[in-house]
């Protein structure tokens, strides 16, 4: 029986960083269409049994869509919940590579539940409240 896959992705305004786990492999994509349709083929193959996302303000929604979209289960994580996951391995550096391996480290030892994205119109009300907070 193979491992599941868990992928980790760090979101930044201009790249998506991720990790695999358990291969352990490392890569970025642009934070463009063209990223996303490269970062779908790429997932595609390998088949994760779940993706993670740090919640970004919102830069996260793109990628959250397109996996979502794609059939690729997705959970979009607290930060909070990430930096004390963190503290409780006692890793303290911060770069966008440690962080999607960090990610998918959580996804791979606590398997957060997989998150079904509102509708349009949800999403854009929730988007003003957030904005009005």
């Amino acid at each position: 029986m193979s491992e599941e896959t868990f992928v980790g992705i760090d979101v930044s305004k201009a790249r998506l960083d991720g990790a695999i786990l358990p291969s352990g492999e490392i890569f970025a994509v642009d934070q463009t269409q063209d990223g996303l349709s490269t970062l779908l083929i790429r997932l595609s193959d390998v088949q994760p049994a779940l993706v993670v996302v740090e919640a970004t303000g919102g830069l996260e929604q793109a990628a959250m869509l397109a996996l979502h979209d794609a059939g690729i289960p997705v959970s979009v994580l607290n930060p909070r919940q990430v930096r004390h996951f963190s503290r409780a391995l006692g890793k303290h550096a911060k770069t966008d590579r440690i962080d999607a391996v960090l990610l998918a480290r959580f996804a791979q030892t606590l398997h957060p539940p997989a998150q079904v994205p509102g509708d349009a119109s949800q999403r854009a009300l929730e988007a003003l409240l957030a904005r009005r907070r």
